[in-house]
């Protein structure tokens, strides 16, 4: 308790220098005091740079700070960034759907991730040079980038918002080394201690050859309980205790369902022949095994019982499992007057899921489409992979001369497939009770829907930016990139409840394809070795595509609902950075034009998963960050970003219905973020020191949906998750206690609401499958690591 409240004190004071100072026990350190300051080098422009003379907006996360700050996943690295904001769902969809968001550039639902989407996200994700997205652990990094903005004359994979690079440490000649680290944590709401443990090698082989390899394995108890879940029979149906035609059924309470089951590992082998020649290849794999959502259900049951905190009213579990798999090989040969870099890899990420619908079909009217059988439940079992080659090549100027370039060709083959089938478990054995024995028009295997969308995208680049110095403190930068893309995509589904009732349908392909040519220019100005000043336009794409619907028969939809145009922006932007006197500082305007942005939606007729085009939405805004330290001990960063996103014409579908009006906020886009690390470090010996830490995250509401349904349409109020821990660091190990969102903020990030997927008792639903996603709630640890 004591070391609660002295927690909580410190975070109170989050501001205040003093309160770092009584948290580690250190006396508060002064401005006048001695000053070391930390370079970051990143290679976020293909070169090697202090991040200061990056003329754009671009922040790094070093590993080390990742591992002092006991970071447990991506969203709460990313909140540690300034204008980046996450729609923090928990572990059982994080790697369904890409939910960075950056600069407000998002349509999207905030509550999407139960399947794979076909529009590609708005803000790339790469694992070393591989354009991979999955919930990956943060283990062994050297760095995470994070650039703001289309990266397209750059990186091979363009994007529209910015580009996430997740850096892993590389294999090292020089000696033997490792690490061994575990925790254990216990989280608000569970009875159960969560646990994890990795373990590092960096293996010297000869001069010229090294290995090195990570592993972890976690183990974190659930906290939701899922609170009225029907006790199944030997078929997987609902317990009837009355009889079958009887109304009555059993329930059960299920505490911590959400456990989050993790196995991870990494290898890496570097060959350097020569000093001009290094070839590394690697291999990744992650299994994910998570038991329900991460979420609570605000209202009542249909007996009248108001939910309670952490508990979810589905009357059925709703599991989740994920699978990532990545080999790459990857080579750089320096040829003095340029780097040539070779980067070839392969991934596949798959992952399945189940869950609630029953709430959705009774709000729909469907359920007395099947008669209204007793114990209602409706299932869907979806299922989503990615998989795809990737090659690109880079030859990057040497850094020295007027004149530098990076010019690069990139291809990739990606293959997509989503689907989705539904039950209704118990209802064929309830009608055959109720019309008698040896029915032959319902489904005995109680199948009610079908579904699959299966899509090739094939995408060739060429890209590249040209920098002249024109004079001693003046540079102009030209970029561009040309693509071409093919893309073909086929669907099935089917009706199959009632026999011969509907015809399945077994689409034909659907092809389609478009080229382009985007552009950059940027224009710096070098105020002195530390500062600079730069102006910069740059255009951002993302590819179109097909989306496959029938045009005639039982499903037949609109044809123009069969293509979906690339969405663009035109970014422009004003920056001045630099560094001073123990002080980093990166402030920038901006203004986004975004033309025809995509919606991951479905059809009116039929519900086929498709991608609608609006017409033009725009973001604009101002991020600021500083970074910095105060005497020898006092470490800061400070970023605020402000982004005013929304539409700005009327969002209209392919068939003339309004889905939102001008002016509408786009979702998931926060108007105003702020965040706040503060670290302070107090030698205790010459071989042991004290290190403690404060960081805080705040944002305003958003936006649910952006209104392709109106009963999702609302506002979700704003929220701040603070942090903070201790750590004991001495020669061979560290020893950490630290605090995950310490005042229990709920963090709302989506709404499944009570119009969409609430009880029903009228139509013997009696559970509630409204749900809201809520952040980690309030989490203790020990952590300890030990190096060798």
């Amino acid at each position: 308790m004591a070391i609660k409240a002295r927690y909580k004190l410190s975070l109170t004071l989050a501001g205040s220098t003093a309160a770092i100072a009584l948290l580690a026990g250190a006396p508060v350190v002064h401005a006048d005091d001695d000053v070391t300051f930390e370079e970051i080098t990143v290679t976020a422009s293909r070169r090697a740079e202090r991040i200061q003379d990056i003329p754009y907006n671009i922040s790094a996360v070093t590993g080390g700070t990742i591992e002092r700050a006991n970071m447990l996943d991506s969203a709460e690295l990313l909140r540690s960034v300034s204008g980046v904001t996450v729609a923090d769902r928990g572990p059982r969809n994080a790697s369904a759907v890409n939910s960075i968001r950056i600069r407000g550039l998002n349509v999207d639902s905030s509550v999407l991730g139960d399947y794979a989407v076909s529009a590609a996200a708005s803000v790339s994700t790469y694992l070393g040079d591989t354009p991979l997205f999955a919930n990956l652990l943060l283990k062994d990094l050297e760095r995470v980038e994070v650039l703001r903005g289309p990266q397209g004359t750059l990186y091979g994979s363009g994007a529209l918002g910015g580009t996430v690079r997740y850096i892993p440490n590389k294999p090292d000649t020089a000696e033997f080394t490792g690490q061994v680290a575990g925790s254990m944590s216990k989280v608000k709401g569970s009875d159960s201690v969560g646990w994890t443990g990795d373990l590092t090698l960096n293996v010297p082989l000869s001069d010229k050859l090294a290995f090195r390899a990570t592993g972890a394995r976690q183990d974190f108890p659930g906290l939701t309980d899922y609170v009225n879940v029907y006790e199944l029979d030997g078929n997987g149906a609902p317990v009837a205790p009355n009889g079958i035609l009887s109304p009555d059924a059993s329930y059960k309470n299920v505490e911590d369902a959400d456990t989050y089951d993790v196995w991870f590992g990494r290898a890496a082998l570097m060959f350097k022949p020569s000093d001009t020649v290094e070839i590394t290849a690697s291999y990744m794999r992650q299994s994910d095994d998570i038991g329900g959502r991460r979420a609570e259900t605000v209202g009542k049951d249909g007996f009248g019982n108001t939910y309670g905190r952490y508990e979810v009213g589905s009357v059925q579990l709703e599991p989740a499992e994920a699978d990532v798999e990545m080999m790459a090989l990857e080579a750089s040969i320096d040829l003095g007057f340029a780097t040539l870099t070779s980067s070839t890899s392969h991934y596949d990420v798959d992952g399945w899921s189940t869950s609630e619908n029953t709430g959705f079909y009774a709000q729909a009217g469907w359920l007395g489409f099947y008669y209204n059988f007793a114990r209602p439940m409706a299932t869907a079992y979806r299922t989503y992979y990615d998989k795809a080659f990737v090659q690109e090549v880079r030859l990057v100027s040497e850094g020295s001369g007027p004149i530098q370039y990076v010019v690069g060709l990139y291809y990739q083959d990606q293959d997509r497939q989503s689907t989705q089938q539904s039950f209704l478990p118990g209802a064929f054995e309830y009608l055959d009770a109720l019309y008698g024995p040896g029915i032959t028009w319902a489904n005995p295997n109680n199948q009610d829907f079908e579904y699959s969308l299966t899509e090739n995208f094939k995408q060739k680049a060429v890209y590249g930016e040209l920098t002249w110095a024109l004079s001693e403190n003046f540079d102009v930068t030209g970029g561009v990139r040309w693509f071409d893309n093919d893309s073909t995509s086929t669907s099935y589904m089917d009706l199959p409840f009632y026999v011969g009732l509907f015809t399945p349908l077994n689409g034909a392909p659907i092809e389609g394809g478009e080229s382009k040519a985007i552009f950059k220019a940027n224009a710096t100005y070098h105020l002195s070795d530390d500062s600079l000043v730069y102006a910069t336009f740059s255009q951002g794409y993302r590819r179109g595509g097909v989306n496959a619907v029938p045009t005639a028969g039982t499903f037949a939809e609109n044809p123009a609902w069969i293509v979906y145009e690339p969405d663009t922006v035109d970014n422009y932007e004003l920056g001045f950075k630099g560094s001073a006197d123990g002080l980093r500082y990166t402030a920038s305007v901006f203004y986004v034009d975004w033309s025809n942005p995509q919606l991951n939606t479905s059809t009116p007729n039929w519900g086929f998963f498709a991608v609608a085009n609006g017409d033009k939405a725009s973001t604009k805004g101002v991020e600021l960050e500083l970074e910095g330290q105060i005497g020898t001990s006092l470490n800061y960063t400070v970023g605020y970003a402000f982004a005013d996103a929304k539409l700005k014409d009327d969002f209209i579908s392919p068939t003339g219905a309004n889905y939102a009006p001008d002016g509408t906020r786009l979702p998931s886009s926060p108007k105003h973020m702020f965040n706040v690390a503060l670290t302070n470090t107090h030698p205790i010996s010459e071989s042991m020191t004290l290190i403690s830490r404060v960081d805080g995250y705040m944002q305003s509401k958003v936006r649910n949906t952006i209104g392709t349904t109106s009963s999702l349409t609302r506002d979700i109020g704003g929220y701040g998750i603070w942090n903070g821990s201790v750590t004991l660091a001495m020669e061979e190990i560290d020893i950490s206690i630290w605090l995950k969102n310490a005042f229990n903020a709920r963090g709302v990030s989506g709404v499944f609401t009570n119009a969409y997927m609430g009880t029903a008792p009228s139509e013997g639903y009696y559970g509630n499958g409204s749900k809201e996603q809520i952040a980690l709630p309030r989490t203790f640890g020990l952590s300890a690591t030990y190096r060798f």
